[in-house]
């Protein structure tokens, strides 16, 4: 399963692998791809992932999930 989220903040590829090793911690998610540019985060997972966890996740990076 692949779902794309929108992080606002990111400027450069310390801003990618920040978010990146913080979704991946979570529980499920098999892969994360980031694109600094658009500000989009791909997510593929076992099963659906709960938004509030990746809010979590983008948060603690320190960045901004946005819908």
């Amino acid at each position: 399963m692949h779902t794309t989220y929108s992080v606002e903040g990111m400027t450069c590829a310390h801003c990618a692998a920040s978010v990146k090793e913080e979704i991946s911690e979570i529980s499920g998610v098999t892969g994360v791809d980031v694109d600094v540019d658009s500000g989009a985060v791909v997510v593929s997972s076992d099963s659906t992932l709960d938004t509030a966890a990746v809010d979590a996740a983008v948060a603690e990076a320190g960045y901004r999930l946005v819908s």
